[in-house]
């Protein structure tokens, strides 16, 4: 166990991202804005565009919506594996609906759409999947997601699919050759970050979350916090583990603005 964790008081790392969870995960206005948009695509089903940039929480966001859907309402999914060729995508697809990867890529959209239909009309139990560094995928991919989701001559909205990606993904998206993916988006959210207001509460949130006191935080470590970390949640978790770390080797109860600067210049992001 590190030992930042006993000396400080908690019950774990505060800023380990395994320890997240839809029910102690920081309520920002991104986190708020992403559920809003995901229950209305749950809704309504179609296609979701979610993009960030790296470190600002939208796949956590998303896995916090996912995870409380309901498993008699909803088969819920995750493809991380963007780059690949169109043949290895659909067995991926095929893997996860659990259908035959037999007959090349008719053989294989045939079997993935009968699959995703019957969970729709007779399971009633449609597919939400998500699709993770939607930038990376390539436009022969995206060109046939326009074929995956076409159900009873595009009559029907089966399942609800979420590209999540980089903020680049939008231009790609806005090509003319994407111009009917693009129609089809249901919803779209571009995640603003950590607002100045809310860089402070986050750190405080994850400490007491933890078990640990606001106490142990100077106003000039959040303000030290808030200067390197450009309000970006990955950064501010690497930041803050370093410091607790370097807080307990020198038995420093306060973490103050010269253990952040310490954290900093251990991650050269001077």
């Amino acid at each position: 166990m590190l030992k930042f964790i006993s000396y400080y008081g908690f019950r774990y790392n505060p800023f380990d991202k395994e320890m997240v969870n839809s029910g102690n995960i920081f309520p920002s206005q991104d986190f708020k804005a992403v559920q809003s948009r995901l229950s209305m695509l749950s809704e309504s089903r179609g296609i979701g565009v979610f993009t960030a940039p790296p470190g600002d929480g939208k796949t956590l966001d998303i896995r916090c919506f996912t995870d409380n859907l309901n498993p008699n309402l909803f088969a819920t999914g995750y493809i991380s594996l963007s780059t690949v060729t169109v043949a290895e995508f659909y067995r991926q697809w095929c893997d996860l609906l659990g259908v035959d990867k037999k007959g090349g890529k008719p053989g294989m959209l045939r079997n993935m759409k009968e699959q995703m239909k019957h969970m729709y009309k007779v399971k009633r139990q449609p597919l939400f999947l998500v699709l993770d560094e939607a930038q990376c995928l390539s436009t022969a991919i995206l060109n046939d997601l326009k074929i995956i989701l076409n159900f009873d001559c595009d009559s029907l909205n089966c399942i609800c699919l979420v590209l999540c990606g980089e903020p680049h993904f939008n231009d790609i998206l806005c090509k003319p050759v994407h111009e009917a993916l693009l129609q089809r988006m249901t919803v779209h959210y571009e995640f603003r970050g950590l607002q100045d207001e809310e860089v402070a509460n986050y750190v405080r949130h994850k400490i007491t979350q933890a078990g640990g006191t606001t106490a142990m935080l100077s106003d000039s470590a959040l303000n030290a916090i808030h200067g390197h970390s450009h309000s970006t949640p990955r950064i501010i978790d690497n930041l803050m583990t370093d410091a607790l770390m370097i807080g307990a080797q020198n038995d420093k109860q306060v973490i103050d603005a010269d253990v952040i600067l310490a954290a900093v210049n251990n991650r050269n992001l001077l």
